[in-house]
């Protein structure tokens, strides 16, 4: 059974950083893509960056320069760097497999970047 479970969202000012961690089991972590995604108060959910099994970084438009993702494949763990962060960015932030997600989402982890 897949498990995801992200954590260090929280409130941040505009300019600032978070790091977000996300613990995954159930799935064969170190052969899959994992990405970052995020969703807005009504918006869909959208990638934000992604991440290949040997460490190839993949971000969307809006994040690219100010935000990192890594992966720790020793503890089934991807990370999100989040610099320089902007009212934009304040979404629940959520972790799974890419480009085909896998089972039911976590439960994110929220951010919100206040102005």
């Amino acid at each position: 059974q897949v498990q995801l479970v992200e954590s260090g969202g929280g409130l941040v000012q505009a300019g600032g950083s978070l790091r977000l961690s996300c613990a995954a089991s159930g799935i064969f972590f170190s052969r899959n893509v994992m990405g970052w995604y995020r969703q807005a108060p009504g918006k869909s959910r959208e990638l934000v960056a992604r991440i290949g099994s040997g460490g190839t970084p993949v971000y969307a438009d809006a994040v690219k320069g100010r935000f990192t993702i890594s992966r720790d494949n020793t503890k089934n763990t991807v990370y999100l760097q989040m610099n320089s962060l902007q009212p934009e960015d304040t979404a629940v932030y959520y972790c799974n497999v890419y480009p085909l997600p896998r089972g039911s989402w976590g439960q994110g982890t929220q951010v919100t970047v206040s102005s």
